[in-house]
């Protein structure tokens, strides 16, 4: 650099005095030489430059070395690769001036191409004038394909959101559940639907009176609401429908149909969706508690078909538990409680919390043979909840006596929306539970009901014996069997599958402890409970709780109280279940590839496979008899000859498609004075007998053919009856009786 030059800085400024230049560095050990090809011009301080003009369609430089747009212009050094001198920078060419209206940069033509003014040449060029590859030249047509790649993706339309959405709930965890339990309903209870118009599940004495309550219920809720309590059976008896357990929860469903036939298909639809229910509520309890779907799966099958329940299934009422479970689990949900997690306040919802309350309460509508221990029950969670919330007032995390006076009010453990949510539920359901027990209430109590219960009480073996019904200890217990009082309501077997696996439970878990060991006291507890009087005589067990209730509630059979046995049992079998499938894909996660073999596979649902091998059952299915025509054309009041305890009850179900009254009933309701009808007019037709009906308001007598062989009325329609001031019509399939 000569002595008359001023050092510049790199970016084109005067350099200031005493200080060196990047270009005065040395590189390495020998200082770069530069040669400059023109001098650079000084500006006076303050002063800005004059802006040279760019050339169109290029980018101003910025990079290294170059002089940045709007600076003087500095002489280009290029630094040879050893400290050699720079080659001067090239001149920029002249470029001529543009005629007007004649696109000459790339950007241009682009601005043109695309119906956009032309870049002013006097100005320098911008960043998004630069020229793209695959830019089409001008006046070409546009390409095609930018229209595709113009269009972004459209969102999906209502229909197809809706479709989405449908198909996201139909393939849910609790969806899938629900077609699982009613294909596994189907098959349990088999052959229920291969007949379902003209077969009733296990007999003909129960369940057809059943399906007539059912029926009654649908067709009183049209005809005239009122008289829903007074039945057309048991004439002249009042509030008759409050005979066991009403079923009213299912007299929606009696809204269609109409006649025996409706009523059989009815009662066997509700029979297997019953089984169903059953093993879903249990599921979603099982599930709500913290259980994996394999363990829950367990849980829900061994609860749904325990062979003790076999027995029961000729009461629609004890079938119908599935409420239960399913209300348990809905108010946990809504508290935000789980066993294997404890409270978790942010899992709270007053909704699932309404939603079981009212679960709860159509449970109670189906019966207090189990309704009333329910209550019990949810009396007990209410108290254990209210304890709760009173520690956690009282509870204080400070450890100083100041800090206790001085700290704010401790906010409710469930916050004002549960409270509220659970007073209003427990008193709906205790509103539907006493406004349904006023006609039980009025009926007569059995003054041997407490020498039933200590009848009916089970001992402690019957927990091993199976019942009649079960196909796999059916026939292997009948000697033990034989034993047992009253075998139909004492064999209680849960099953010896889910004995294992709770015993496996309580060695190992995904419960804690502390929680096995409370459910190991609550199956205790409830065991004693269901003995009866067969532990301590029930004066402290089983009689205080039930021994009170009027004979019409049901409360004579402890064995019915194996439901939470079985409950509990089936939550401590899933806890072991669980933990194994646990340690099974912890295992199959270290295989290659990491995902269970088919022995492992079949290890983890071989539980599943025993309880329900266990829960096959050998019901019989007997065919019910077809109405008589004659039950769709005579009036009543009438008695239906002949007349007994089991018989009657099919009489019932025929009086479905007209509903007349009838002086019979079947069952053990109203026993002393069914006895003394059917003993008064056993010797019919006779001057007695057609007083004493006439004195309860029976009218009308009808005679079935083909139904007295055998009985004491084989030969009533062939008797003369002038002399006895009645008039008889012949029927091809009855004989009818007019009393006058």
């Amino acid at each position: 650099m000569s002595e008359q030059e001023e050092p510049t800085s790199p970016a084109g400024g005067v350099a200031p005095a005493g200080k060196t230049t990047a270009a005065e560095k040395p590189a390495g050990k020998a200082a770069l030489a530069e040669k400059p090809t023109e001098k650079a011009p000084t500006e006076p301080a303050g002063k800005t430059p004059a802006k040279p003009a760019d050339k169109a369609g290029e980018k101003p430089a910025d990079k290294a070395g170059e002089k940045p747009a709007g600076k003087a212009a500095e002489p280009r050094r290029r630094f040879g690769l050893f400290g050699g001198k720079a080659k001067p920078a090239d001149p920029a060419p002249a470029i001529p001036a543009p005629r007007t209206g004649e696109p000459t940069t790339e950007a241009d033509k682009s601005a043109s191409k695309n119906d956009k003014p032309a870049a002013d040449p006097g100005k320098p060029a911008t960043k998004d004038e630069k020229p793209k590859p695959g830019q089409r030249p001008p006046g070409a047509p546009p390409d095609p394909w930018t229209v595709f790649a113009a269009i972004g993706e459209q969102p999906p339309g209502r229909i197809r959101r809706g479709l989405r959405a449908a198909g996201r709930a139909l393939t849910h965890e609790y969806p899938l559940a629900t077609y699982a339990s009613v294909l596994l309903a189907v098959l349990m209870t088999w052959p229920t639907l291969r007949y379902p118009l003209n077969t009733l599940p296990q007999d003909l004495a129960d369940p057809a009176r059943q399906a007539w309550q059912i029926a009654w219920g649908g067709n009183v809720l049209i005809a005239d609401p009122v008289r829903l309590w007074q039945s057309n059976a048991y004439f002249p008896l009042v509030n008759t429908y409050a005979y066991g357990d009403s079923l009213l929860g299912y007299t929606p469903f009696a809204l269609l149909g109409d006649g025996p036939v409706a009523a059989v298909l009815r009662y066997n639809l509700l029979f297997v969706a019953a089984h169903a229910l059953l093993a879903l509520g249990a599921y979603a309890l099982v599930r709500q508690l913290g259980a994996r779907p394999t363990g829950a799966a367990v849980a829900a099958v061994a609860f749904a078909y325990a062979p003790w329940r076999l027995a029961q299934e000729g009461h629609l009422d004890i079938v119908s538990a599935g409420a239960i479970p399913l209300a348990l689990a809905m108010l946990a949900r809504g508290h935000g409680w789980s066993l294997r997690y404890g409270m978790r306040p942010k899992h709270r919802s007053a909704g699932w919390a309404a939603a079981g309350w009212m679960v709860a309460t159509w449970q109670i509508t189906l019966g207090f043979a189990l309704g009333i221990p329910f209550a019990y029950v949810l009396g007990l969670i209410l108290v254990a909840l209210e304890i709760a919330g009173l520690i956690h007032r009282v509870r204080r995390p400070e450890h100083k006596l100041l800090d206790r006076f001085l700290r704010a009010p401790v906010k409710p453990l469930l916050g004002w929306q549960l409270m509220a949510t659970n007073t209003i539920g427990a008193s709906l359901f205790l509103a539907v539970g006493m406004v349904i027990a006023v006609p039980y209430l009025r009926q007569p109590d059995n003054p041997t009901r407490l020498q039933e219960i200590d009848f009916f009480s089970p001992p402690l073996q019957s927990l091993l014996i199976g019942p009649a019904e079960s196909g796999i200890w059916g026939a292997a217990h009948e000697t033990p069997r034989a034993s047992l009082g009253w075998p139909a309501e004492m064999s209680l077997l849960p099953g010896f599958a889910l004995y294992a696996l709770a015993l496996a439970g309580l060695a190992f878990s995904v419960w804690k402890l502390r929680h096995r060991m409370m459910l190991m006291v609550a199956v205790t507890l409830a065991v004693v409970l269901t003995l009866g009087t067969n532990y301590l005589g029930g004066h402290y067990t089983y009689l205080p709780l039930f021994g009170h209730f009027p004979a019409a509630f049901d409360q004579r059979i402890p064995g019915r109280l194996m439901l939470w046995v079985t409950l509990l049992l089936a939550i401590l079998a899933a806890g072991a279940v669980d933990d194994f499938v646990r340690r099974a894909r912890h295992l199959a996660a270290q295989r290659v590839p990491p995902w269970p073999g088919p022995w492992l596979r079949l290890a983890m649902l071989t539980p599943l496979l025993l309880v329900a091998v266990e829960g096959w059952n050998n019901t019989a299915h007997p065919t019910v008899p077809q109405q008589p025509a004659a039950m769709r054309t005579v009036n009543g009041p009438m008695l239906v000859l002949p007349t007994a305890e089991l018989s009657d009850q099919t009489v019932q179900l025929w009086s479905t498609s007209k509903f007349q009254q009838l002086a019979n009933g079947g069952g053990r309701f109203a026993a002393a004075r069914q006895a003394e009808l059917r003993s008064r007019v056993a010797s019919f037709p006779d001057a007695g007998s057609i007083e004493y009906l006439r004195s309860i308001g029976v009218g009308t007598v009808l005679l079935l053919r083909d139904q007295v062989a055998g009985t004491s009325w084989e030969r009533a329609g062939d008797i003369p009856v002038d002399a006895l001031n009645i008039q008889r019509e012949d029927l091809p399939d009855a004989v009818v009786f007019r009393l006058g």
